[in-house]
């Protein structure tokens, strides 16, 4: 099955950062569209970041747009989200996925199990 393996997450002070990484399982990243999703306890799942394929023209939710950047790394195959000034309201389980169709609407799939980041002092 083709998945994502997010990695990268932990706790933070406010003000701190982080940066994610995901690999894809089973399948070369280089086509897709990328996005980072989260999901809060009790929040529905909000997608904060997508990066296409080609180009790599990237979008950013209000929440996170000048403290964090999505990268992606076709040598590697690996997808980046550096994540400045974090916040508490950041707490949460932080997922890839990707598309073939469209960034950022999707659809989007194969997505992995997450990375917590808690943000706490």
């Amino acid at each position: 099955q083709l998945h994502f393996v997010e990695s990268g997450g932990g706790l933070v002070q406010p003000g701190g950062s982080l940066r994610l990484s995901c690999v894809p399982s089973g399948f070369t990243s280089t086509y897709y569209h990328i996005a980072w999703f989260r999901q809060a306890p009790g929040k529905a799942r909000e997608r904060i970041s997508c990066i296409s394929s080609g180009e790599g023209s990237t979008s950013y939710a209000d929440s996170v747009k000048g403290r964090f950047t999505i990268s992606r790394n076709n040598a590697l195959n690996t997808i980046y989200l550096q994540m400045n000034n974090l916040k508490p309201e950041d707490t949460a389980v932080y997922h890839c996925a990707a598309s073939a169709y469209s960034c950022p609407d999707g659809p989007f799939g194969s997505w992995g199990p997450g990375t917590q980041v808690t943000v706490s002092s």
